[in-house]
């Protein structure tokens, strides 16, 4: 990086914004950025935990906006933080004591699954609007019994464990997953999953961001400048995103994403 240094930091701030704003808008923040700093010159495994680490600023600012909904509904985040979180660890440490060469195998699957979640996203959305949701209770009041609430039986545990796996192995396309699996085990309102979601994954990520720090493997001076571009994104996203085309810019992020699984498939093999 540090023969065309200036270049390198410039690329990534934008990348970061780029990301950042998007992910104001309910997009996949990590098909902005992972792709950048594999245009930058980072390996695949380096760039995903560059990425998971640079992230954490744009993770932190969506938790703090969140906070407001979440305020009368604790119980949903007590019931799935510490299995989102230990399953996160998990999948940070399978990544680190795994070989590199078979993360790199595996990387452009994993683009291309974060693509066409990007491309379900509005189908999964209608869906969830047709869900029932139960008879309407008072604000702050308890749900019925028989209500729609999240339950701990059924597929939820292996699901979210699943998802948070996942995030912490890779994580383009957790927030998405995670959403989907909140309202299918019986959280009936989109903004409040959304919410929980923000802060499920912002506790998930800062263990293995840890582990990533530790490994020795972070490239930090990329992760300061897609870090600082993500927060500033985040910050002028509302702004920003309400004014572009969502359903544009969603098949704009997955057919690059589609690319660049391509040209990960060509190079790795």
């Amino acid at each position: 990086m540090s023969a065309w240094s200036v270049l390198t930091v410039a690329v990534l701030v934008l990348a970061g914004v780029v990301a950042g704003i998007i992910g104001t808008a309910g997009g996949i923040t990590s098909l902005v950025a992972y792709p950048a700093l594999l245009a930058v010159g980072l390996p695949p495994f380096a760039a995903n935990v560059t990425n998971s680490v640079a992230l954490l600023g744009s993770g932190a600012s969506s938790a703090f906006r969140a906070r407001e909904q979440l305020r009368d509904h604790p119980t949903t985040i007590r019931r799935w933080l510490p299995l989102t979180v230990g399953a996160s660890t998990a999948g940070a440490v399978l990544l680190v004591v795994t070989p590199a060469h078979l993360f790199d195998r595996i990387v452009p699957f994993l683009v291309l699954a974060g693509g066409a979640l990007l491309l379900l996203q509005p189908v999964l959305d209608r869906r969830r609007r047709r869900a029932p949701t139960g008879a309407t209770a008072p604000t702050g009041a308890a749900a019925p019994t028989g209500a729609a609430a999240p339950t701990g039986t059924g597929a939820a545990v292996p699901s979210i464990a699943g998802v948070g796996l996942y995030n912490g192995y890779f994580g383009a396309g957790a927030g998405v997953l995670m959403i989907a699996v909140l309202l299918l085990t019986g959280e009936p309102d989109l903004p409040r999953a959304n919410a929980v979601k923000n802060v499920l994954l912002l506790a998930a990520d800062l263990v293995p961001a840890v582990v990533f720090a530790v490994s020795g493997h972070v490239v930090w001076s990329a992760a300061l400048a897609l870090g600082a571009g993500a927060v500033v994104g985040g910050l002028i996203g509302p702004t920003v995103a309400g004014r572009v085309p969502h359903g544009v810019l969603r098949i704009a992020i997955a057919g690059c994403s589609v690319a660049l699984a391509v040209y990960l498939f060509v190079t790795v093999g």
